[in-house]
This record gives structure tokens, C-alpha cells and sequence, in this order.
């Protein structure tokens, strides 16, 4: 895997591009999205990837899916995260234990991000199903 960081028009804005040619602007000022709320989006996108898939690998009518994440980050330098906590939004004619059982897969054993993550930070989660 490689990623090669390229600096745009200020000292703060970046643009981080993979090996297949996509990219992801970053920035430390607020004009795009920040690396700590990258890491965020790593773990929400990662985790519901896998629960996609293994909502499909059990025949569940998956219609739509959205995270929100919530998270605690030390007062202290270096600020890493103490709290991480996934929200999953799931929506169609699910049984719950299917979903249950998706969300932990995912998080105790498939997620590289979360399970990378929670060396150095208490992750949570919690989901809902809507019609």
C-alpha cells in the first residue's frame, strides 16, 4: 500500500492521493477535512463495509445504512483518542440478532481500523434499525 501526500496551496492544505489514483484533501486549518476526523471516517467506512457485506452474506433486505461517530480525544499533547463510539442507522426489514451479530463481527474481528484503534482508544457502538 502506498499513499503519496502532495502539499495545494497553503502550508495546511493537502491532497493525499492511493496507488488506483483516488485522493482525499486534508487540512490542519479547516478547509477540508482534518487527519484526526479522517481517522473517524477510516473506522465508520471500514466497520459498514464489512457489515454491508455480511448483512448480504445472510440474505438481509439491507436498504440503507449511515454511521455517526462520536469521539473523546485527550487535553494533553499528543491528542489521540480516549472514546470512539459508532452509531450505525440501518434501514429495511432486518432482524435484529442479524444486525447484532454484523456489528460485532465487524468490529471484534474484521475492522482493521477499529481493531487498530482500539489499542489506544475504549470503542463503542450501538445501532438502530428504521423502516
Amino acid at each position: 500500500m502506498q499513499i503519496k501526500l502532495e502539499r495545494l496551496n497553503d502550508s495546511k492544505h493537502f491532497k493525499a492521493t492511493n496507488e488506483e489514483g483516488h485522493s482525499l484533501e486534508l487540512s490542519g486549518d479547516g478547509n477540508a477535512v482534518g487527519p484526526m476526523q479522517s481517522v473517524l471516517m477510516a473506522a465508520a467506512g471500514c466497520s459498514t463495509i464489512d457489515i454491508v457485506m455480511i448483512l448480504e452474506k445472510m440474505r438481509q433486505p439491507l436498504e440503507d445504512i449511515q454511521v455517526e461517530v462520536t469521539a473523546k480525544r485527550r487535553d494533553e499533547i499528543p491528542r489521540t483518542f480516549t472514546e470512539i463510539h459508532l452509531h450505525y442507522i440501518l434501514k429495511g426489514d432486518l432482524k435484529e440478532k442479524k444486525v447484532d451479530q454484523a456489528v460485532s463481527s465487524s468490529l471484534e474481528k474484521y475492522c482493521s481500523v477499529s481493531l487498530m484503534l482500539e489499542k489506544a482508544a475504549k470503542i463503542t457502538s450501538s445501532y438502530e434499525i428504521v423502516s
